[in-house]
């Protein structure tokens, strides 16, 4: 079940919420350093983590669940959020370059589904970034935080959800080290914490994060080969279909 819309605000705006969200964010930016001219969508609760793509990217846009709730974003300009149903996201086939899911994963009641749509909306080099809370860590366990809700992952568990999902598992990273206490002092310290742990303790991180590229299959069997195949229709997002499937049509 997935943390209501509420909480998770209430969370972002607290002192742990803000020091949590610089932490991940900036583990997200050293796997994804340069986005320019990609199609980024985000799925969950990540607009917390999106702001730093906005005007680098081509277009930056997200999806909250229906059971979870939405809330309006960015505050300045037009709104980029949409409530949706993760089992049928609202866009074309191959026409995301990269996704970001964070608060989603372990509060899903529709993995496969979710993971299917994600696959499917994915440009043939598309990518997907999964943050989820890490089983060993803390923060599993902290309840009044919304990595304590849901269910969490080992690396290895995850992964076997990304290649279940027709995913190629690629970069592992891991965030959160420090204890989920308010502490003012901990807060402060929370940089040092990071690096520590990064060097260190990285099975007991509080979050989980894989980086993992689309798998498509080159060959078919020759039954299949003699039978016609419908080609499925691609409608593309306002100003055309995304940048990494733009390049792949032009290279046929």
């Amino acid at each position: 079940m997935y943390t209501d819309i509420v909480d998770l605000r209430e969370f972002y705006e607290s002192g742990l919420g803000q020091a949590a969200r610089r932490m991940i964010r900036r583990r997200i930016r050293m796997i994804w350093p340069d986005l320019r001219g990609q199609i980024v969508l985000g799925i969950g609760y990540t607009t917390p983590y999106l702001r730093p793509f906005q005007g680098e990217a081509d277009r930056v846009v997200a999806v909250m669940p229906a059971s979870q709730g939405v809330t309006f974003w960015p505050p300045e300009g037009p709104g980029l959020v949409a409530l949706g149903d993760e089992a049928d996201l609202p866009f074309g086939d191959m026409t995301i370059d990269r996704v970001l899911l964070v608060h989603g994963l372990e509060g899903t009641e529709q993995l496969r589904p979710l993971m299917r749509e994600i696959w499917r909306v994915l440009a043939g080099g598309g990518r997907v970034l999964v943050v989820v809370p890490n089983r060993r860590g803390l923060w599993a366990r902290a309840d009044w935080t919304p990595f304590g809700h849901g269910f969490p992952y080992s690396a290895s568990q995850l992964k076997q959800v990304l290649r279940e999902a027709m995913f190629v598992p690629e970069r592992t990273g891991h965030a959160l080290f420090m204890p989920p206490l308010r502490s003012r002092f901990l807060l402060k310290t929370a940089p040092a914490w990071e690096e520590v742990g990064g060097r260190w303790f990285k099975a007991f991180a509080g979050v989980t994060m894989i980086e993992a590229s689309k798998q498509i299959f080159a060959g078919v069997s020759r039954r299949t080969q003699a039978v016609p195949v419908k080609r499925r229709l691609i409608v593309p997002l306002p100003g055309g279909a995304a940048p990494a499937a733009r390049r792949s049509a032009g290279t046929k």
